[in-house]
This record gives C-alpha cells, structure tokens and sequence, in this order.
C-alpha cells in the first residue's frame, strides 16, 4: 500500500500512522454498504476449508440449539446435504433419498430435531418435502415422489420452495419454484390442510413463485412473491391477507426472507443484483411500507438465493449459487 502524501504535508510518525489505519479502513473489502452505519461483517475464515463446496449451493439453514449449518447443494455426484459446526468446522455429508434440494429448514423441539427439505427435483423422489434427521435418516415425506401436481390437491408439489416448521409442528409451504402451483399452505402438525391460498397471478394474495416463508412472533406469515416482485404477509391462524411490500424491490423481487434474532429486521436477498436488504420489522398491527435500513451489495455474480439467521448469536448465513459457497455474517 502506497501513500501518496503532498510535500506541503508536514507530518509526524504518529500523522503518517493515522493515515495508514484510515485508509485501512476505507478498503473493507469484504462488504459494500449503502447505509450510514455497518451492520455486519463478513466472517472470513468461514467455513474453514471452503473447498467441501463441490456443487452450487441453494439453501442454508442454522440448528441454533446444536450449533450446527446444514447446507444443500445440487450438482452430479456431489453430497446433496453438507453439515458444518457453528465455527466452520467440515463435520459430515449425506445424500439419500435428495436430488434437487431447494429450501432446508431446521426444526428443534423439547424432545427432538429435525431436518426439513423441499426437493424440485423432476426424478423418483422430487416434487416432495421431506424430513430427515439430522444425520440424514428420511422420516417423513409429503408430497408423490416423482409426480408433480396439481393446486387442487394440497398434498400434491410441483417444485415446493420453501418450507417454515413452528414448534408447534404447524408447517408452512409455499409450492412452487416456477411449477403450476402457485400457493401458500398451512398443515397441522399430523399433516392435515389447515388452510392454503394462492392461484397464479398478481392480484391481492396471489403469487409468482413464491420462493421463500417465514413466521414472526405476532402471528404474520411473510412471503417472498418472488416474480412479482413483493412481499405479501398473511394471518397465520386464518391465511388472511395482511398486506404487502412492493417499494422496495424496484429493481429485483425477493428470494429468501428471514427475520433476525431479535426480530427487529427482515433480511431479504436479492439475486439479480447480488444484494442483501435490510429492512425494518412491522410491529404489531398495520404492516405499512417497507423501510430499507440498510444493504449489503455482494460481488457480481454471487447470486445469494437463500439465507438463515443463527437465532442466538444473529449471525447471517447466505447460500450463494453463483459464487458455489456459503458466507456468514456476524452482527456488530
């Protein structure tokens, strides 16, 4: 690094040093943000050996209780399921029963934990979510293997996004990732229709993929209506429209939504323009206009497609398909 300081300059070692660390700092390479103040830092020594990415990297998902990152991956011959620890650490692999994972979720009760996978894959066992546990046994399928299906029938994906799993063991479903179905399902937790809404369009309470679900405290399901370029948040006990979020996503919808640990910020990325969003929670009620706190904008063709946040230390994992890796940030 160069210093290039005017003869007219008198300083001292001391000056010369300040300079040094301001222009240190004015090189942050590993974020650019638009906002006044940073809000996240990229944690660069994770994973510890990035090179356990053999494939493109689609979904994320955080076992805060056991400090673990589940990550699902496509590609041939690549393991479909990578498990690290919550420091980087590679732990293990498994691959039965997925060919084409796109959202992952994972769900800790009182007794038990789980690993939630929606599969988009047009082979024997797409079309599906399924639950595993979390050294990879299949416990749970939903969904015809191998069948895409039809709106009429709520048990029936075509190329289901996204599933939310509440403790409870209420599921919520948006289907699909470009498919026929264009819906949001809430199941019981013994895998009965609760209620499901959604045709294709862009009318109030209709979608255009809707790619990613989540669930606040005050009882609002958010969704990523990825192509028409909103979020549309529904009553979780009854599936009534709430309202929806279109200012903010100009110029590229949303792909993955997710809260952060202390729920006072929605965190949304934004693949085309390789940007993360940072947008304030709604209290109870109203949810008004989207308020964009803040950005991040990724390197060019990173392409973030989905994100989790770690519930207790906060910290953002996002799985990038174009850079084939998954990046984590911790908050300042």
């Amino acid at each position: 690094l160069i210093l290039l300081i005017p003869p007219s300059w008198d300083l001292t070692a001391k000056g010369y040093l300040f300079l040094y660390v301001q222009v240190l700092k004015a090189f942050d390479y590993s974020s650019t943000w638009k906002g006044q103040q940073q809000m996240y830092k990229l944690d660069i020594g994770w994973p510890k050996v990035p090179e356990y990415f053999t494939g493109q990297t689609f979904c994320v998902a955080v076992d805060s209780l056991h400090r673990l990152v589940y990550v699902g991956q496509r590609g041939d011959n690549v393991p479909k399921v990578l498990v690290f620890s919550e420091e980087g650490y590679f732990l293990y692999s498994w691959n039965n029963t997925v060919e084409m994972p796109h959202g992952i979720f994972v769900l800790n009760t009182a007794t038990d934990s789980s690993v939630w996978i929606t599969d988009v894959g047009t082979g024997k066992y797409g079309h599906t979510v399924k639950q595993y546990s979390p050294s990879g046994k299949l416990m749970q399928v939903l969904g015809t293997p191998g069948n895409a299906g039809s709106s009429l029938i709520p048990l029936q994906f075509d190329q289901p996004a996204e599933v939310f799993v509440e403790e409870s063991g209420d599921i919520y479903i948006v289907d699909g990732d470009g498919g026929m179905n264009n819906r949001l399902l809430k199941l019981s937790n013994d895998y009965k229709e609760i209620w499901l809404t959604g045709t294709n369009g862009t009318g109030i309470g209709q979608f255009k993929i809707p790619h990613s679900v989540t669930v606040d405290p005050f009882g609002r399901v958010w969704v990523a209506d990825r192509d028409n370029r909103r979020i549309q948040v529904f009553d979780k006990v009854t599936g009534e429209w709430l309202g929806s979020w279109s200012s903010c996503f100009s110029e590229d919808g949303p792909y993955s939504v997710r809260f952060t640990a202390n729920y006072k910020y929605l965190i949304v990325a934004q693949l085309n323009i390789n940007r993360l969003a940072i947008l304030a929670a709604p209290p109870v009620g109203s949810i008004g206009d989207c308020i964009m706190v803040n950005t991040v904008q990724l390197a060019d063709e990173t392409k973030p497609h989905l994100v989790d946040v770690d519930m207790k230390s906060g910290a953002v994992y996002v799985a990038e398909i174009g850079a084939q890796q998954v990046q984590k940030y911790i908050p300042l």
